[in-house]
């Protein structure tokens, strides 16, 4: 018997490496096809549960004046996030993964096309509320201009120290329901430094999306940043 193949260097490839290394690449096009058209686009992660609709829901309420707003929805399945979203008075459409933990930028530019057809007018704004997952969609990049993760009280103070690669990856990091925490072990500055031990760049809104506590100042933040990002890609 010829054991020849035993000898031999066996060839690894990585094939979760490059499926990030497309993407990568793939998501810093889609955002200077996004520069070209003017749209600023905000990726929302959290894990199920968080509050994120009710966030966005919120956030649209107080922006919705200043910006054309659309919001994608991804998830394994059900469209009961994009109705909600809908009712809000803003084009919205739901992404179906079918099983998928994530988004990708081409899932991205995909769903743009068809929320752009659905929209009555031209968006400037685009709103993606990702798969519920704190581990998933950290790794893909979106081509989005923002990330945001929400992390809600009831998760603990703890979480950016168990999942880093999430808060290491977004620029802000909004702590929800905060009128729950009489309730929990949960503790606001060691939450921020345990933020800021991954990324001590990111701004965080501790808000409680219920009550409406906090939401004026991130809205306002939120605004600011879209608005110069809108208006700098205007004038240049």
């Amino acid at each position: 018997m010829n054991n020849s193949y035993n000898e031999r260097s066996m060839k690894i490839i990585d094939l979760k490496k490059t499926i990030l290394e497309d993407n990568d690449v793939d998501a810093d096009r889609l955002r200077e096809e996004l520069k070209k058209k003017n749209v600023f686009y905000m990726n929302v992660m959290s894990s199920p549960g968080s509050g994120k609709t009710t966030t966005i829901v919120g956030t649209i309420e107080r922006l919705r004046k200043h910006f054309n707003i659309g919001v994608m929805e991804a998830d394994i399945d059900s469209d009961v996030d994009a109705l909600t979203v809908a009712k809000a008075g803003v084009s919205a459409v739901q992404l179906h993964t079918g099983g998928m933990c994530h988004l990708d930028a081409d899932m991205s530019r995909q769903g743009m096309a068809a929320l752009e057809a659905e929209a009555d007018n031209a968006l400037d704004f685009i709103i993606l509320e990702n798969v519920g997952n704190l581990v998933c969609p950290a790794e893909f990049d979106t081509g989005a201009c923002l990330n945001v993760a929400i992390l809600s009280v009831p998760e603990g103070d703890d979480k950016p120290l168990k999942y880093p690669l999430m808060f290491e990856k977004c620029q802000v990091v909004i702590i929800n329901k905060i009128d729950s925490m009489p309730a929990f072990d949960f503790d606001m500055d060691r939450v921020k430094n345990n933020i800021a031990m991954r990324n001590p760049e990111a701004v965080v809104f501790p808000i409680s999306a219920r009550t409406g506590e906090g939401m004026d100042a991130w809205c306002e933040w939120l605004k600011d940043n879209a608005a110069q990002y809108l208006g700098e890609n205007q004038n240049g």
